[in-house]
């Protein structure tokens, strides 16, 4: 039988390390369907736009589905990532010997175009699952958050993929 292996992508957090509304709906799915012996790989490392802490924003999702009854013994090696295409970049390396797995990449409902396009074309050899977790947010932040992504994916367009 395949294992799945459930894959967090990072999100915002305070300079505290309080994780933010985001991070807690991506990181509640998780827990939601996440069965002992699933792997989970938590990416996130730090940058200005989204983690200025002192602790990987990886490390602080850990510690967060940890609280939550996922075990320890479960999780896989951090992707610390800085942005979307280093997510996928800096997770092939450590799912290379799970070649068998399904993997489901947990991200935001307004975040799931562009990740569909950089995961299928970096790790285009896996079977690859998707979840645009809905996100609670006020409709002006989400209508921004909704342009930056139209931004992204047509630069990714325009310009192609560089990894």
């Amino acid at each position: 039988m395949n294992k799945e292996i459930l894959i967090i992508l990072g999100s915002p957090n305070a300079s505290s390390g309080q994780l933010s509304a985001i991070s807690i709906n991506r990181l509640n799915y998780c827990v939601e369907h996440y069965q002992k012996g699933n792997r989970v790989l938590c990416t996130g490392g730090w940058g200005v736009h989204f983690n200025t802490s002192t602790a990987s924003h990886a490390s602080l999702a850990k510690q967060y589905l940890i609280e939550k009854g996922v075990l320890e013994d479960d999780f896989l090696d951090f992707a610390l990532s800085a942005n979307t295409v280093e997510d996928a970049v800096k997770i092939k390396p450590i799912i290379t010997k799970f070649e068998n797995s399904n993997l489901t990449i947990i991200t935001s409902d307004y975040h799931l175009k562009r990740v569909k396009l950089i995961f299928n074309t970096i790790l285009k050899a896996y079977a690859l699952n998707f979840v645009g977790v809905k996100s609670n947010l006020e409709q002006d932040a989400y209508n921004a958050l909704v342009q930056h992504e139209k931004h992204a994916i047509d630069a990714i367009i325009q310009n192609g993929l560089y990894f």
